[in-house]
């Protein structure tokens, strides 16, 4: 392996031709992947940029101790694009990558955390405790909302009032523009029920009409103009798990993702296809879906 030199190619100013075709938080994801890498390499005295294989596979298998193997792969596909970017001979196809790949794997079998579904039996409950105050105006109309389109948290707070068309059933059509599985935009539509869209006439009449952004933040009773962070959705729901009284293990379970989680296991259970269940939710990976949806199918057949 080639020892480390001075003049190595400056890949930070070629990131900046990446701004505008990924999202922030993949460009985020990017740059702290390709730092990891280069710090481990300016640690063993090696060359980040071009690569040699050896280094890679050496990187890989090392990050494997201590990470999960899919931030394994990640940090591989960074070094990918970096190497593109460059302008520099790609070494990551290599077949010595795919065996170090492999072999992180294989270390580590641990099956990845699944988020609890926050199902229409929790639903009801979260609701119904919720204060007769602003936010928890706000909280009610997020929650019921999130839920009935299946929405990834990001989804859940990029939502502006624009997006929604009110219908002549008193109902909502609801435009969801950009997801995790769909970057450029195309959007999907989705539909509320007369209860989602009660909540939400309470919510927006509260909120006035100066607000672009669906759920805002509430300060002092008070809604403040601009939008919440995906962390907001994640607090909600195990702030709402807890007021529930439900036990520390169950409060632990859920996160931001169980909405979406529990959206989809009722719809299992209410006897939708797995086809129907993925064009509700957006989803591109049945592989995914099908973990979200093995708890509903023991409860199914239970």
């Amino acid at each position: 392996m080639r020892p480390l030199k001075t003049d190595a190619p400056d890949w930070r100013s070629e990131f900046q031709r990446l701004e505008g075709a990924y999202a922030p938080s993949t460009m985020r994801s990017y740059r702290a992947d390709i730092e990891a890498y280069e710090t481990w390499c300016v640690e063993q005295g090696l060359l980040p940029f071009p690569a040699e294989v050896d280094t890679i596979c050496d990187f890989l298998e090392d990050q494997g101790q201590s990470m999960a193997p899919s931030t394994v792969r990640r940090r591989l596909s960074a070094i990918r694009k970096v190497h593109r970017l460059l302008r520099l001979p790609d070494p990551t196809r290599d077949e010595e990558i795919n065996l170090s790949l492999r072999r992180v794997r294989r270390r580590k079998t641990v099956r990845p955390k699944q988020a609890k579904g926050l199902t229409r039996t929790y639903l009801d409950r979260f609701l119904e405790i919720q204060p007769d105050t602003p936010r928890g105006l706000r909280n009610r109309a997020m929650l019921s909302l999130g839920y009935e389109l299946l929405t990834r948290r990001s989804e859940l707070v990029a939502l502006r009032t624009e997006d929604l068309e009110e219908r002549a059933d008193g109902t909502f059509r609801v435009l969801i523009r950009r997801s995790k599985a769909d970057p450029f935009g195309e959007g999907r539509i989705a539909f509320t029920s007369h209860l989602t869209a009660d909540l939400l006439r309470a919510w927006l009449n509260l909120r006035g009409p100066d607000i672009p952004w669906l759920f805002c933040p509430v300060y002092q009773g008070k809604p403040v103009n601009r939008d919440l962070s995906t962390t907001t959705v994640k607090r909600l729901v195990k702030q709402a798990a807890k007021q529930a009284g439900l036990d520390p293990e169950e409060i632990d379970g859920f996160s931001g993702h169980s909405m979406r989680v529990g959206a989809a296991q009722d719809l299992l259970q209410r006897g939708f296809d797995t086809a129907a269940i993925m064009r509700a939710g957006g989803w591109k990976s049945v592989n995914v879906l099908a973990r979200y949806l093995e708890q509903a199918e023991h409860n199914v057949w239970a």
